[in-house]
């Protein structure tokens, strides 16, 4: 395995009108060279599509990423959840300002919650206080370590079992007061649209995101434990820490992230998504002005901001960018547009353990 983790790692392009993109392309190698097995990412912008590859899609047979890779995107399904529930006020079928009791009465209960004091608002943007079930500890034990994961990797889990992980243990804060990342709050959001219209979450990204947008490599995987083609396989440790063996984790039953991260996509659709979310193709003004309207996000140094599914991150070269991360098992993910929706990227990393994600943005929006 460590022999395929240093092995040959060039990169490969599939350029546009214009692929002098030399900052880009040494970040996404410097990833592989650190450890990632391969690297996916395709940008988009006013000069066409570019994409780079790097490193390996399989450690076992050495075939390369490909730039049409399918690959689980994790907490970037949060976007997607969040543009249906603003949709859904849009439609005047729920106000961001409903309480959770109002919608979902005697799920979030007990261990001093008050969920007539907690608003879809605060699920959406993580200051609900409500307890984020995975880092519970048994959880942790069951889905991120190498004895458990094995384990259960074909669980199959209902959003009422995840939540109910989440209320036993108490809040982290009062709502409104403080601001923590939690899964939790877009399980419970996924909830919400499934009593709100009659259908699932999935059922509703498909019909209001997916088949308008023409997104043919994204898909919601439901209780499906593997990857469409093309993909690559899924590769993490297991454990908190870089070093090892590494394990293939494609294989995995994502109804234990819900709407809080189950869903597949690849570079090119994602950069699609949020190119038109951001220029208004999917939600009203109003809508995407609250989407948009951020609180601070925990980040010592102020440059990342979380609004309603959405994160604004000021680069080093004073560019922001709008879009999400997302992690899962063996495969971490970004997104990230500028503001007029003109100029995308994303990217994947099919290991879970090393990378720097931030380091190809901050190459892609701000190298002269």
């Amino acid at each position: 395995m460590s022999v395929a983790l240093a092995g040959p790692a060039t990169a490969a392009e599939r350029a546009g009108k214009d692929s002098d993109r030399t900052a880009t392309r040494t970040a996404i190698q410097a990833a592989v060279d650190i450890g990632v097995p391969g690297v996916t990412a395709t940008v988009k912008d006013g000069r066409g599509t570019w994409s780079a590859t790097a490193g390996v899609g399989n450690l076992r047979t050495g075939k390369p990423r490909s730039a049409d890779d399918r690959y689980r995107v994790g907490s970037i399904t949060k976007t997607f959840v969040s543009t249906v529930i603003l949709q859904l006020e849009a439609e005047g079928r729920l106000s961001l300002d409903d309480t959770v009791a109002t919608w979902l009465p005697g799920v979030v209960q007990g261990n001093g919650y008050d969920a007539t004091r907690i608003t879809l608002r605060e699920l959406l943007n993580h200051t609900s206080g409500i307890f984020d079930y995975t880092a519970d500890d048994d959880f942790g034990a069951a889905y991120f370590t190498k004895d458990g994961f094995f384990q259960h990797r074909y669980d199959t889990k209902t959003p009422a079992d995840l939540v109910a992980i989440a209320m036993s243990h108490k809040p982290d804060f009062a709502p409104g007061t403080s601001w923590n990342y939690s899964n939790t709050n877009y399980v419970l959001a996924g909830m919400v649209i499934q009593k709100a219209t009659g259908h699932s979450y999935e059922t509703e990204i498909r019909r209001r995101v997916i088949n308008p947008l023409h997104l043919k490599a994204t898909s919601l995987p439901g209780t499906r434990v593997t990857v469409p083609q093309p993909s690559s396989r899924a590769y993490s440790k297991l454990a908190q820490t870089p070093t090892g063996p590494t394990y293939d984790v494609t294989e995995l039953n994502t109804t234990i992230a819900s709407s809080a991260g189950s869903m597949i996509s690849d570079s090119s659709d994602l950069d699609r998504f949020y190119s038109a979310l951001l220029r208004g193709e999917l939600l009203p003004p109003k809508q995407l002005k609250e989407m948009r309207t951020t609180v601070p996000a925990g980040d010592d140094s102020g440059s990342t901001r979380y609004g309603l599914g959405l994160t604004d991150t000021t680069l080093s070269c004073g560019v922001h960018v709008w879009g999400h991360e997302g992690g899962v098992h063996g495969s971490r993910s970004l997104a990230a547009t500028t503001a007029d929706g003109h100029h995308s990227l994303a990217l994947n990393f099919n290991g879970d353990w090393s990378g720097d994600a931030a380091a190809v943005t901050e190459a892609e929006f701000c190298a002269k």
